[in-house]
């Protein structure tokens, strides 16, 4: 019989590596070669960021048949905890930088990109995190957490009153899948044993489809503010979320998901430009804020799952339960 050449087993060494290396491959060959990706039909479909409603969609769906319907409460506890957390220490960093400061910012990052980056998340990596070290509860929070992607919070704070609206359509959009994976997992455990055997198959995919819509180039443009940038959404943000969580939640257990929030997506690139066509006087930062965005994003979508895993680990170690992940 041929040797098997154990390549999930070899992935799986990696912290997180079920996400993270499909996600470095798609940002590599999008940085590379991006004609690859975009050859059409099926493949691209797939393989590209043309595909990521859809493999997002079904994710969101199949968290949402593991949760059960008499844990609902928790779940929606956990996103506003999170969420306020994560917005609300980000915009206070932004604001503390704008203060003291002013528009031009400190090492070159400005408030406006300080806030775009920090007070925004990408709720798709905490899920998938959640996933693998946390329970459906915490996966659950995922409805609350989506309310931080976009650049209304930005708006806000930044007092652009004229655009400061809140898109429900498209937070409706995130809830529809999760609710209905919710109603039909819990109407019928059978759908939810399906759904929970096939989220690892959705994992890789939506890891790869995540780095197809970055590139390292974004890094080399954005320069030494933008990896500062990171770095600061990284460790500030993911730290604080990751106490403030099991500060009202880890009595029984600490948890390293809280961590999982300490990222920023990928819309908060268009964050500084909406903010520039609504405020003039923002317009000549929102390049800068741009580039930086691009770049805090590569940047802790590579370290966020890595650090989330290490954190997981330790803990529990520390706390002397064998390590376990989902695939």
């Amino acid at each position: 019989m041929k040797k098997s050449f154990n390549i999930i087993k070899t992935v799986q060494k990696f912290p997180g590596g079920m996400m993270v290396i499909p996600l470095l491959l798609g940002c590599v060959l999008n940085t590379f070669i991006p004609e690859v990706l975009n050859l059409g039909g099926f493949t691209s479909g797939i393989f590209s960021k043309a595909g990521t409603q859809t493999i997002v969609g079904l994710f969101l769906f199949v968290s949402g048949a593991s949760i059960n319907i008499k844990q609902v409460g928790i779940p929606v506890a956990k996103g506003a905890v999170l969420t306020v957390s994560k917005v609300g220490f980000g915009i206070l960093i932004g604001l503390t930088i704008g203060w003291i400061f002013g528009n031009e910012g400190f090492l070159g990052i400005t408030p406006l990109a300080a806030i775009a980056a920090l007070a925004n998340c990408n709720s798709v990596m905490y899920a998938v995190l959640a996933n693998q070290i946390g329970d459906s509860t915490d996966v659950g929070a995922v409805s609350v957490l989506g309310l931080d992607d976009g650049p209304f919070f930005t708006m806000i704070a930044l007092g652009a009153s004229g655009m400061a609206t809140i898109p429900f359509k498209d937070i409706i959009c995130v809830i529809i899948p999760l609710l209905l994976g919710l109603i039909l997992g819990n109407l019928d455990e059978d759908i939810r044993d399906l759904c929970e055997q096939g989220t690892p198959l959705i994992i890789p995919f939506n890891g790869f489809i995540l780095g197809t819509g970055m590139s390292l180039k974004d890094v080399v443009t954005a320069g030494i503010p933008g990896i500062i940038l990171g770095f600061i959404s990284l460790i500030f943000t993911g730290f604080f979320c990751y106490f403030v969580y099991n500060l009202i939640f880890g009595r029984k257990q600490k948890k390293a998901v809280g961590f999982g929030v300490g990222n920023t997506a990928g819309n908060a690139v268009v964050t500084p430009g909406a903010i520039g066509e609504s405020d003039p006087s923002w317009a000549p930062y929102a390049p800068g804020a741009t580039a930086q965005c691009a770049a805090a994003c590569v940047v802790t979508s590579i370290l966020c799952p890595l650090v989330t895993m290490y954190l997981h680990k330790r803990l529990q170690k520390k706390q002397g339960v064998q390590t376990t992940q989902k695939a």
